[in-house]
């Protein structure tokens, strides 16, 4: 057996691959951002073709930085930036239109319409999710109504559509693989979560041809083998959307475990065990993974702008030089003095689900700073968080007495430290902080024998530092009391 195991992880600002020893353990790792493309207000694209590309580059990269071949790789698996919307020429792997991604809301008119012919509570018992333009069915829709041709090529079978490890799935085998699993079929709002197939009513309602979507198979198994590039013979074994990847990650093994991811935007999940479980209080039920003939299914909280709003600051403002220096920007005043910033940069999403929401400031005085927007910022993101807690403590009838926390802005302190008050729980920072890479990585090694089963899984995962709460009582109520005055205020901004 070979020493590694090496996951592709393509998210929504760079291609990353990282490779893994037996221990769990980083031992190479390369990353490349790739361009954003806003063509209208509210509208978010990526070229597939660069994201291919920088996929590609950084697998050449671990490589070369490791000093390895294809011969020392058991297996490869795939995570990634879930409902982004790809369609590709089956014969020659050419996209047919730019991906559209899932942060972007030209379809929140055609939700609406579906919303008032009374669509939602099928949506919802079929699919797990909420009626909104975040998922790839009414992106797939705009696609198939204004490319020039698309509809017909699609009847015919001669292009093909996939959420992101479709398409690096079928890059990677020259075309012979058409497949996604079925954590990230459960984010198309076309997968029925129930039966495990491609819903009928849902194709029909959205006019989505059927032979355009990929074969749904379970997230750890060998799917084929890579047949391009350095990676040329190894097998792609594994495969789960970026959020249930993390979760798999951070050994979330058992109903009632969390964790949260801090990536671009902000993902809670909650492992709700073998049965899917609907959600009163606006959150998804989604599938957190097949794994050896057992589905094991989660409730989710979606965030849409969390390191994202750093971004914001850093690219937008120019008050940063980089996204890590918020820490110390943030860290070098006491309070926000009173200002609140509400990230509704692309709508917001759970528990509010409000399309037409869009990005706020309050409470800005001649004393603000930039230091103080920065720390506001900051505020934002725990405070996003905190809400969806709320939410899944009430649909799961389990306050949650720890957070399990990943991504890159879990290295922030600060942050982390806001997270513990805000909620007035521990926040806990495990060692291994690349949990959606890992996570995609244990369900292609354990496809191949390359670790036994999830109890040795369990024993990897370690603590690096556990935040407890210290904010006082009086506090934390006044930030939470004028974050809601805040969302109130910003909520349904865009007159539909």
């Amino acid at each position: 057996m070979p020493d590694f195991v090496l996951a592709l992880d393509q998210g929504t600002t760079s291609s990353r691959a990282i490779l893994f020893d037996r221990s769990g353990s980083v031992r190479a790792s390369a990353q490349r951002e790739f361009e954003q493309h806003y063509p209208q207000p509210g509208w978010v694209e990526h070229d597939a073709l660069e994201i291919w590309q920088t996929q590609s580059a950084v697998v050449g990269q671990v490589l070369r930085s490791a000093g390895i071949g294809a011969s020392d790789v058991a297996a490869v698996g795939i995570t990634n930036q879930r409902e982004t919307t790809v369609v590709w020429d089956r014969a020659t792997l050419e996209p047919v239109h730019r991906a559209i991604v899932w942060q972007d809301r030209r379809t929140a008119d055609l939700i609406d319409r579906l919303r008032a012919e009374g669509l939602e509570a099928e949506v919802q018992a079929r699919t797990g999710l909420v009626l909104d333009a975040y998922f790839s069915a009414s992106k797939l829709a705009w696609l198939l109504e204004h490319v020039p041709g698309l509809r017909g090529r699609a009847e015919r079978g001669e292009v093909a559509f996939g959420t992101v490890d479709s398409w690096l799935a079928a890059r990677l085998s020259a075309g012979r693989l058409h497949v996604t699993d079925v954590s990230n079929a459960s984010r198309t709002m076309l997968f029925n979560i129930h039966d495990g197939t491609w819903d009928e009513l849902m194709l029909e309602r959205l006019a989505i041809p059927r032979a355009m979507l990929p074969e749904v198979r379970s997230s750890s198994e060998v799917y084929g083998e890579v047949r391009e590039g350095p990676l040329a013979g190894v097998p792609l074994a594994g495969m789960a959307g970026d959020q249930q990847a993390a979760t798999f990650g951070q050994a979330c093994f058992a109903p009632g475990q969390a964790k949260n991811t801090y990536g671009t935007g902000c993902f809670m999940v909650l492992n709700t065990g073998t049965s899917p479980r609907r959600s009163e209080s606006r959150l998804l039920t989604t599938v957190a993974w097949s794994l050896r003939g057992t589905t094991s299914y989660a409730l989710e909280g979606s965030i849409f702008m969390g390191g994202a709003v750093v971004q914001w600051l850093r690219d937008g403002l120019g008050i940063l030089e980089s996204a890590a220096d918020v820490e110390a920007l943030a860290g070098s005043v006491p309070d926000s003095a009173g200002v609140v910033l509400v990230p509704a940069f692309a709508g917001l999403g759970a528990p509010h689900w409000d399309a037409y929401a869009r990005g706020t400031v309050f409470g800005l005085t001649r004393g603000s700073t930039a230091a103080h927007l920065a720390r506001a910022a900051l505020e934002s993101i725990a405070l996003q968080v905190v809400d969806v807690v709320d939410a899944m403590a009430r649909d799961s009838g389990v306050p949650i007495e720890e957070l399990r926390v990943d991504g890159g802005a879990s290295r922030n302190d600060l942050l982390m430290q806001l997270q513990a008050d805000l909620l007035d729980v521990p926040v806990v920072r495990p060692k291994v902080t690349e949990t959606t890479a890992l996570g995609a990585a244990y369900l292609a090694g354990l496809a191949v024998g390359f670790w036994s089963d999830q109890e040795e899984l369990a024993r990897h995962w370690a603590v690096d530092r556990r935040f407890e709460p210290a904010m006082p009582d009086g506090r934390r109520d006044a930030l939470k009391h004028d974050w809601r005055r805040a969302l109130e205020r910003a909520g349904k901004w865009v007159e539909s």
